[in-house]
């Protein structure tokens, strides 16, 4: 029984993937407090329990992915106020990109502003055709705090990602995947069934192995080589006295198709 939130969808599907829909579609599913505090949970739950699931995919209700931060409900706070409420955003934000456990976003729409640096926060990203992204802080005022100024550079090069946030100017989900920001490009009517194959695919891996690699290719792309690469021998060695790792050989001299318990 998944727990229930007023502001964003949490279903699982499958024995083992987890479908997280922003689900405020009459405005834009934009970043309320209340969306902040249940993203927060959500994730600090998957964070917690990382066994629970093998693979989340995120995605927006109707057809828009996320507006970004709600903007109304932001008019005339105060400075404290303001900061009170991008502290929320910011743990939930950190607890999306610490959680082990491997996420793709399904970009359903718009993507702006917080909305777009959700989805950089996520593994990789699925987008339909029609899709369009910006990092619009700049022309408000303020500036990416969601991890924009990160997480985009180190996905489509910095000189590239600086004329993305000093601009706000948006570009289109064809550009994007052509810049490598996102893996594929997929209808309106198979997006989600696109990324849940692809959860499918991710969630009968060994779930230790999947977490492992994950955490290698994150923490290894802010070492040197030689520290990344004693890091990673370090994360394989966690598999070696593992049962999975054992299954997964038997498995293979078997002719058989894996059966992983993540432990």
């Amino acid at each position: 029984m998944m727990k229930t939130y007023e502001t964003i969808a949490v279903d699982r599907v499958g024995e083992h993937a987890v479908v997280v829909t922003l689900n405020r579609p009459a405005v834009a599913n934009a970043m309320n407090t209340q969306m902040g505090l249940d993203l927060l949970d959500a994730f600090d739950g998957f964070c917690a329990a990382p066994n629970a699931q093998r693979c989340i995919v995120l995605t927006g209700a109707g057809k828009v992915f996320c507006g970004g931060g709600d903007l109304k409900q932001r008019n005339g706070m105060t400075d404290a106020q303001w900061q009170d409420q991008h502290l929320i955003f910011e743990r939930a934000i950190r607890a999306t990109i610490a959680c082990p456990v491997p996420i793709i976003a399904a970009v359903n729409g718009a993507a702006y502003a917080g909305g777009m640096e959700m989805s950089l926060c996520c593994d990789f990203i699925y987008a339909v055709e029609t899709a369009r992204f910006a990092l619009t802080e700049v022309t408000l005022g303020i500036m990416p705090g969601a991890g924009g100024t990160q997480n985009l550079p180190r996905a489509v090069g910095s000189r590239r990602a600086k004329e993305i946030l000093l601009t706000g100017r948006p570009f289109t989900a064809q550009q994007g995947y052509e810049w490598g920001m996102i893996n594929r490009l997929c209808t309106a009517e198979t997006l989600l069934s696109d990324a849940l194959e692809t959860a499918a695919v991710i969630a009968g891996n060994a779930p230790i192995s999947t977490r492992q690699i994950k955490q290698s290719v994150n923490m290894g792309a802010n070492m040197d080589l030689q520290s990344a690469m004693m890091f990673e021998i370090e994360a394989y060695n966690r598999m070696v006295p593992t049962d999975d790792r054992r299954e997964g050989i038997r498995a293979f001299n078997e002719k058989r198709k894996p059966v992983y318990t993540g432990r």
